[in-house]
């Protein structure tokens, strides 16, 4: 990089990255490292030249490997790093825009090289790649261990540093640099319970932030920051002098507009900045699910991330939090709730959501008492009828929750009291009026019917049929269309099961061999293959049996409210 580099294509022939993974070692105190951090760069603008930044960095990268056993230069770039890390809450209260920016650029340059030696090397082997030293008289004789000063230093700078527009990219870098180094189990098929990275962040260093860390996180979903735009104010011109700086910070706050957005090449201007302009908030939000299912630690010590996830409480509950829950703080379910009812057609935004409901029993119940349960259910109801359009895990955890929501009565009679207007992506039929209730159904039996049709996942079927199930119970005043619609998925489903036995007795009632009569008398045969065909229809019973137990009580009561009720 440095202070001339402009595009992908000059990173290889650029001298000052030559200097930093070359043969020489670099002291700390060399004015080297204030040029290599104070460089201008056209960022990528699509998902395309991202990748072109990833390929140019990588033999690069490779280089440096070879040489810096030798040099030391890595880990002097990260000591340079962490001595401006002390002095960024200062520099942010001060408003110096150039030293987070020059902070910024170190950051990135570790996070891009830690990507390729990830892939690269063990955890053993990066640990190494952190302790090579400069050889030269006057070199750093420290003994502390780098690659934990690293994560830590990360870990309170997210939890420190306050988020405003001169911070936006470092705390991205942060962020996203902590994802880096926690990617590992990507490269294994077993789970890594003892990994540098995961001991590191089961310390006390780390673990006594845990509770600001995941509120932290938390906040960042909630308000939902855009990045900033490349606006000449974030970068003042102190002086009549600092034309130069002034014009770098410029130059680097549109690249880091332009590569937060991922804008689209040869798409419309702002398209892509339009859906995905939030990526601090999507990091995040990353990071926290992450941190929330590591494994327990050793001797069955608990996850401290997933305590703080799992027990948190209401800024509004006023009770005593009780000694024995460890990691828990207070946050503002509303902002919280109302954030998760706005973002839910991403994969991670479901998984939270369903994390809160299955393990936050605080969150749950404030979710079940809300009166606008709509605003939460509708968008999942969206997903499972997209089903084509998401992936299978998307679907699953959207089914979940709704088989979660549905195992309280008092949710299953408030959803018939919701009454909808003009549901417009529901395409099969205009629904200018309905009950939250009766879209829920229909919902769920076009699930159903697509599973029938198309995947045949067993484990879907239980699932939709489980929370139909659940429903039952309290249907009442439902739409004519999803009365019919339960009906026809009873006369479906009582099709199948009733030519799954027909079947069956073909199978077993056929015409039997010549030699059959010679081996066995007539009366025996017609006995041993009329058991043999009560087992197997006993079988095929007991299989549909979790069908029936559903599909009557249902059929009857939407009967009964179709003569009785008013829908």
């Amino acid at each position: 990089m440095g202070a001339n580099t402009s595009q992908v294509s000059d990173l290889c022939e650029n001298q000052s990255l030559r200097t930093l993974i070359g043969t020489e070692s670099i002291s700390e105190n060399d004015p080297f490292w204030n040029q290599l951090i104070s460089f201008t760069f056209i960022s990528p603008t699509s998902s395309e030249d991202s990748k072109l930044l990833e390929d140019a960095v990588i033999p690069l990268a490779k280089i440096l490997i070879e040489n810096n056993p030798r040099t030391g230069n890595f880990g002097a770039l990260v000591r340079i790093f962490l001595g401006r890390t002390k002095e960024l809450k200062i520099s942010t209260e001060c408003q110096d825009q150039l030293f987070i920016w020059q902070a910024h650029n170190a950051l990135f340059m570790i996070r891009c090289l830690l990507k390729v030696f990830i892939s690269e090397m063990t955890e053993e082997e990066l640990h190494l790649q952190f302790s090579y030293q400069e050889r030269a008289p006057g070199s750093y004789t420290g003994t502390e261990d780098l690659l934990e000063e690293l994560m830590c230093n990360l870990v309170h700078l997210v939890v420190e540093v306050p988020l405003l527009d001169i911070t936006y990219s470092i705390l991205f870098e942060a962020v996203t640099t902590m994802l880096v180094l926690l990617s590992y189990q990507l490269f294994h098929k077993e789970m890594l319970r003892d990994g540098l990275i995961y001991q590191y962040l089961m310390k006390e260093r780390c673990v006594s932030l845990t509770s600001r860390l995941v509120k932290t996180l938390l906040y960042n979903f909630i308000r939902q920051e855009k990045c900033p735009p490349p606006a000449t104010h974030i970068f003042d011109q102190q002086s009549d002098g600092g034309g130069l700086l002034y014009g770098l910070a410029s130059g680097v706050a549109s690249g880091l507009w332009s590569v937060f957005t991922l804008g689209g090449a040869g798409s419309k201007p702002g398209l892509e900045q339009e859906q995905n302009p939030l990526p601090l908030s999507n990091q995040s939000l990353l990071l926290l699910l992450v941190l929330a299912n590591l494994t327990d630690g050793p001797n069955d010590c608990p996850n401290p991330y997933r305590q703080a996830v799992t027990c948190f409480k209401n800024t509004q509950d006023t009770s005593s939090i009780p000694t024995e829950q460890h990691h828990t703080f207070q946050i503002n379910f509303n902002s919280l709730y109302t954030a998760l009812c706005e973002h839910q057609r991403s994969d991670q935004a479901t998984l939270l959501l369903y994390t809160l409901l299955h393990q936050n029993t605080n969150m749950r119940n404030y979710m079940l008492s809300r009166t606008d349960m709509e605003n939460l259910v509708v968008p999942i109801l969206e997903i499972l009828y997209h089903v084509k359009d998401r992936n299978s895990h998307h679907v699953y955890m959207a089914l979940i929750i709704l088989l979660i929501l549905t195992e309280d009565d008092t949710f299953n009679r408030s959803i018939h009291e919701v009454v909808l207007k003009n549901i417009t992506w529901y395409s099969e039929r205009q629904l200018t009026e309905i009950s939250l209730g009766s879209l829920l159904i229909l919902v769920v039996i076009r699930t159903i019917q697509y599973n029938m049709t198309r995947t045949r996942d067993k484990y879907l079927h239980t699932n939709c049929l489980a929370a139909l199930a659940n429903m039952s119970a309290q249907f009442r005043c439902l739409h004519q269309y999803a009365a019919q619609r339960i009906i026809s998925l009873f006369a479906l489903l009582s099709k199948k099961h009733n030519k799954v036995l027909e079947q069956a007795t073909q199978s077993l009632r056929g015409p039997r061999g010549a030699d059959d009569s010679s081996v066995l008398p007539d009366y025996v045969s017609t006995a041993a293959t009329d058991l043999v065909y009560e087992k197997y229809r006993s079988d095929c019973l007991s299989r549909s049996s979790h069908l029936h137990s559903w599909c009557v009580p249902c059929v009857s009561l939407c009967l009964g409210v179709c003569v009785w009720g008013d829908g």
